[in-house]
């Protein structure tokens, strides 16, 4: 009796090669994450272009899509999502101004990578709904890893290069004497690389504390989002305290407000509110950029990035707007890019790659906002990340960094994930499983169920 319930409980279970089978796609989405936060892998390629990311990101979806018996492989319906036209456009605008243009072909290959990334993420949400716990997880981990080498900086007066002596201004670094404020970098190369990716990771770090159950385990979550937080100070980036403000403001606005903005009138008048404000962004970038120097370099640039983007309806080419405004900017000075996201696809892509990045973040934040008010767990922190991202974007442009560029990319996919690919549910044209949100964010056992 014994030896027939032991066989009876084996064969519920699934069989090491599925278990495998099924580990090797989060796997790859680990690594990308961690090395988003950590660079551990070399950028050399190992043979041709494939290099370690891209081997990962293959053995991912080569993982999902195998059939294994025992385990339902993910069918195209799981890969789709209300941002395959937009991505599309933007892939589709980057090649040709790449093939026309005669410009190397590296840049393109890296968008083809994050993108990569995106639709792997896509995935494996679509065919594991808990994974959100583990990519609660690894934020968590990539928070501490940057926090953490960031603080290490500071408490041991680690010279980084970056040094300020108030909010208003900064100083060079042998300049100022006993004075002087070490701006931490972390694992990255530049504090406002830093205090972008803690802006874009620290609200889903502090999702995790919804995959624990235990009192201490949950303090100790937020102990290491309170680091995150505090790290962010350490990089005395005035775009990122802003970011970081105001992403903390729309963590708790969409918790409590957003589920009592049921009314359509309610809905289309914040919409249009959002809509004037990011217009007004951009008209103040343009008036400052027509105001000589009155925010120095970024008017430098943003001026050299319009002038740019009159002469190149077609764009300059991925990758090549810093080395586009360096020469059309006065005073010689070098830029690596527009140092804002929007204006630096409109100068590398033209008005239709703008239109589509464009597009990318719009739906984005409104499939978080509308998931928030629904008071969705994932679609709070997703809409918070990408809020305080996005404002900081209107003043710099980390996701020129590929491991930036990677992060925000896996979270948009996170975000998009739980929505259904198409904007009217027809039978049979959205996924059958659509992945839920954890029921309550704070405590007690978490029910994933199918969202109609």
């Amino acid at each position: 009796m014994a030896s027939e319930h032991s066989a009876a409980a084996g064969a519920g279970q699934p069989s090491a090669l599925v278990r495998f089978v099924q580990f090797v796609p989060l796997g790859a989405v680990a690594v990308v994450l961690l090395d988003s936060a950590t660079d551990f892998f070399p950028d050399d390629p190992l043979a041709g272009i494939l290099t370690p990311t891209r081997l990962a990101l293959l053995l991912g979806v080569i993982a999902l899509v195998v059939p294994v018996r025992g385990r339902p492989r993910a069918r195209l319906r799981d890969f789709r999502t209300r941002l395959d036209l937009p991505i599309g456009l933007l892939v589709a605008v980057s090649a040709a101004t790449t093939y026309r243009g005669g410009h190397p072909t590296a840049p393109l290959r890296g968008l083809l990578t994050v993108i990569a990334c995106h639709y792997l993420v896509v995935a494996v949400r679509r065919t594991r709904p808990e994974s959100w716990r583990a990519i609660a997880l690894l934020a968590l981990t990539g928070v501490a890893a940057a926090a953490t080498s960031a603080f290490s900086q500071v408490t041991n007066e680690t010279p980084t290069g970056f040094c300020r002596t108030g909010l208003l201004a900064d100083v060079a670094c042998d300049a100022a004497g006993d004075g002087v404020l070490i701006r931490a970098t972390g694992t990255f190369a530049n504090p406002n690389l830093l205090a972008a990716f803690l802006v874009l990771l620290l609200p889903f770090a502090l999702l995790a504390t919804v995959c624990v159950d235990e009192r201490t385990a949950r303090t100790t979550v937020v102990v290491l989002v309170v680091i995150g937080y505090g790290a962010l100070l350490t990089t005395f980036s005035r775009a990122g305290y802003v970011a970081g403000a105001a992403g903390l403001l729309v963590l708790g606005g969409a918790y409590w407000l957003a589920p009592r903005i049921a009314d359509r009138a309610q809905r289309r008048l914040f919409a249009v509110l959002g809509t004037l404000a990011l217009l007004g962004a951009a008209g103040a970038i343009w008036a400052v950029s027509r105001a000589g120097n009155s925010l120095g370099v970024r008017g430098q640039a943003w001026e050299a990035a319009l002038r740019l983007a009159a002469d190149n309806p077609l764009g300059v080419g991925l990758g090549r707007s810093g080395t586009a405004i360096s020469a059309a900017a006065p005073g010689g000075r070098t830029f690596v890019h527009a140092h804002n996201l929007w204006l630096n696809w409109l100068v590398e892509a033209g008005p239709l790659g703008l239109l589509a990045i464009t597009a990318v973040a719009a739906i984005a934040v409104y499939c978080a906002a509308r998931a928030a008010r629904a008071k969705s767990v994932i679609g709070t922190v997703g809409l918070a990340a990408l809020t305080g991202f996005f404002l900081m974007s209107m003043m710099d442009h980390p996701a020129n960094l590929d491991r930036i560029d990677a992060l925000l990319w896996c979270t948009l996919a996170v975000i998009t994930a739980e929505t259904p690919a198409t904007w009217r549910n027809h039978p049979g044209t959205t996924p059958t499983l659509v992945p839920t949100q954890p029921k309550r964010p704070r405590h007690g056992p978490q029910r994933v169920g199918a969202a109609g």
